[in-house]
């Protein structure tokens, strides 16, 4: 709501959810460390009203397409298993065997993603989350206002260290 420029948490729930609580003196007691903050609703208020005037979401809606069509071709490598997402957040699976889908241990995921990887990407321009708790899988989460230009950048930059990880498989 916020974009991160001030803390602010909600809570949001559907009709059938909240249905019971609209009735008596049932109630839902919750709380949101940042929730009704004035100055965090106000930047939130704010920053919802920029991503409708200048149509954030349909950007992203808009480019989607275009950004799986880019990262799905990173499948051409043999140490990406798999590549999924939707609009500007995707995960890219890096697999042992491609057509096994087999991964890695723990010990070799931590060598590659936090020896290798992620300080490589780092190191290029390219700050994303590399993450070995299950399958060893690099995120990108680039900003909502990327474009096609910026994508091709990012994409570039993740196959050209994902090439050279292939040889530490």
């Amino acid at each position: 709501m916020t974009s991160g420029y001030a803390p602010l948490g909600a809570l949001l729930v559907s009709d059938r959810i909240a249905e019971p609580f609209l009735h008596d003196d049932n109630t839902f007691l919750h709380g949101l460390t940042f929730a009704g903050h004035p100055v965090s609703c106000a930047v939130g208020l704010k920053n919802i009203e920029i991503f409708e005037t200048e149509r954030i979401l349909e950007h992203v809606t808009g480019m989607e397409g275009y950004v799986e069509q880019q990262l799905q071709a990173l499948l051409e490598l043999p140490i990406v298993g798999d590549v999924r997402g939707t609009g500007y957040f995707w995960g890219i699976e890096l697999v042992r065997d491609q057509d096994t889908r087999e991964t890695f241990s723990h010990e070799h995921a931590e060598r590659l993603l936090r020896g290798f990887v992620s300080p490589e990407l780092f190191k290029r321009g390219l700050i994303c989350r590399s993450d070995d708790r299950g399958d060893p899988v690099v995120q990108i989460a680039p900003p909502l206002t990327c474009g096609r230009t910026e994508i091709d950048l990012i994409v570039g930059i993740l196959r050209d260290v994902l090439a050279e990880a292939v040889s530490m498989r």
